[in-house]
């Protein structure tokens, strides 16, 4: 009945590892789900770096066409300078038609002073740009505060991930904690069971019913003890799985602002880079339409062209240096955006090392558990042959009873042979289970004196026995010869399984 009630036991703890197997396998799922979610965030950010390359070659296109322009305004102005001096030489024959062209060149005054006033006007909305610049250039300052305080809440994030693996792995310890004093509740309910049985055996040796009363009792011990099991157990299940799903709720919420973000961070980004190159390429559009009138001007204007040449070429001195301010605040954004880009990369492979971590974690626990599911096994492997040995032994001293014949003396002899067999199986069990409590290694019990080899004095046996069982003896007449050697055979192999079991441990 004991055996079968431990049989019963070692269900139950093979049920619960594979409860916990199946945990771990819904941690493994989230583990891959955090995986799958984190190469998504390692294709957008390889998607932000490839708009960046495309806006530092658009940058490039607008630079070389910029510098064409140059190069063509340069050439201009030799053709421009040539031209001047095929005036100048033909100008001493004009002088005489130029006088005559006084009242046209102040008509072409007036036109001229109306187109200063233009000009005028162009300068202002050119200052009113310049104005508008340095509002973007605020705005860009504080785009960039921005990002670093969205920086800022993203180690934060990273903090709290962290701080929520260390709740997890407490968790983890709390229910090893919560096993450890299961079993050791166990254990002291079953050595409190032990001591109840060797009791009863004390007291109902005397009676008549003591089968009766015995299996009565055992009956009631175990479904108190299966009640006291089964509420702990649901309690300490109830416990873990709130616990679990708290957890789980936290680590959802942090991801969805992540995501948030991090969306927010990339529309902004986009929405920046196309302001800027539009505005670059209205500047540019601008630029060409100024120029081309200005040629066209100075093939109208032959007498005007010195003084137009100087305005206009303090204009483009001007719109050359802003342009070159922009160029190297433009690059100057462009570092930053690498800069960033690369310390964000940094925090990916943070993470990326993070979870790799966990993944060891699991892959230990899991470990732990393939580890303790052979132990069990091992140990339900030499119960069964323990039980397989005293069923052998009963059936051999069953047969000695036959022969013996049907004497008192025998019989009790015989039944108190069992019994201290059956204890010794027992107190060696309690010897390789039971943890002691100042250290965490096993008691040492002596428990084979009735399973030892024959003595040559029946005292010496028989005192043994008293101290295996704690039970009055009686002695023993001496069995045929061919009974003891099969007696000696089951008792050599009993001796056999259990210093096996010592040598595992």
């Amino acid at each position: 009945m004991q055996l079968e009630s431990q049989q019963n036991e070692f269900q139950r703890v093979q049920k619960e590892l594979s409860h916990l197997q199946h945990e771990l396998k819904i941690k493994q799922r989230q583990s891959q789900v955090f995986s799958q979610r984190l190469v998504k965030y390692k294709y957008f950010w390889n998607k932000t770096l490839s708009l960046l390359t495309f806006t530092k070659r658009e940058l490039t296109s607008i630079k070389n066409e910029v510098y064409d322009n140059f190069q063509n305004w340069t050439s201009l102005k030799g053709e421009v300078f040539l031209q001047i001096k095929s005036i100048s030489e033909t100008a001493l024959t004009e002088i005489e038609i130029l006088k005559k062209s006084l009242t046209v060149s102040q008509r072409n005054k007036i036109c001229l002073e109306e187109e200063m006033k233009n000009l005028k006007l162009l300068s202002d909305a050119a200052i009113l740009r310049s104005q508008q610049i340095q509002t973007s250039k605020q705005q860009e300052v504080n785009l960039q505060t921005r990002c670093h305080d969205l920086q800022k809440e993203v180690l934060d994030l990273q903090r709290q991930v962290e701080a929520v693996g260390l709740n997890l792995q407490k968790a983890v310890t709390k229910i090893d904690n919560y096993k450890e004093k299961l079993m050791e509740l166990m254990l002291i309910s079953h050595q409190k069971s032990i001591k109840q049985l060797q009791e009863l055996r004390q007291k109902l040796l005397n009676d008549d019913n003591w089968r009766e009363k015995i299996e009565a009792e055992l009956a009631k011990e175990r479904a108190r003890h299966l009640v006291e099991f089964e509420e702990q157990a649901l309690l300490f299940k109830e416990e873990a799985k709130l616990e679990l799903d708290i957890e789980k709720e936290k680590h959802q919420e942090i991801i969805q602002k992540y995501k948030k973000e991090q969306e927010e961070l990339q529309t902004k980004i986009s929405d920046l880079i196309a302001g800027a190159t539009r505005e670059l390429r209205l500047e540019v559009a601008t630029l060409e339409e100024k120029l081309r009138d200005s040629c066209i001007r100075y093939t109208e204007d032959s007498e005007s062209k010195e003084k137009e040449i100087e305005n206009l070429k303090n204009l483009v001195a001007e719109f050359e240096s802003r342009l070159k301010k922009e160029i190297d605040s433009k690059d100057s954004v462009s570092e930053d955006l690498r800069k960033e880009m690369q310390q964000k990369s940094e925090e990916l492979e943070r993470a990326v090392l993070a979870q790799a971590q966990l993944i060891q974690q699991f892959n230990q626990s899991q470990e732990q558990n393939t580890f303790l599911q052979e132990t069990v096994r091992r140990e339900c492997e030499e119960r069964f042959e323990l039980t397989e040995a005293l069923s052998q032994a009963r059936e051999q001293l069953l047969e000695l009873r036959k022969l013996s014949g049907s004497s008192p003396l025998s019989r009790c002899s015989l039944h108190q042979g069992s019994l201290t067999s059956s204890a010794a199986v027992v107190s060696h069990q309690g010897e390789r289970i039971l943890p002691s409590p100042n250290s965490g290694k096993g008691i040492k019990i002596p428990s084979l004196h009735g399973v030892s080899k024959p003595t040559a004095s029946p005292t010496l046996a028989q005192s043994k026995r008293v101290s295996s069982s704690g039970l009055p003896t009686v002695p023993q007449p001496h069995p045929p010869r061919g009974g003891a050697s099969s007696v000696n055979e089951t008792r050599r192999r009993l001796a056999v399984i259990l210093r096996r079991r010592l040598s595992q441990q």
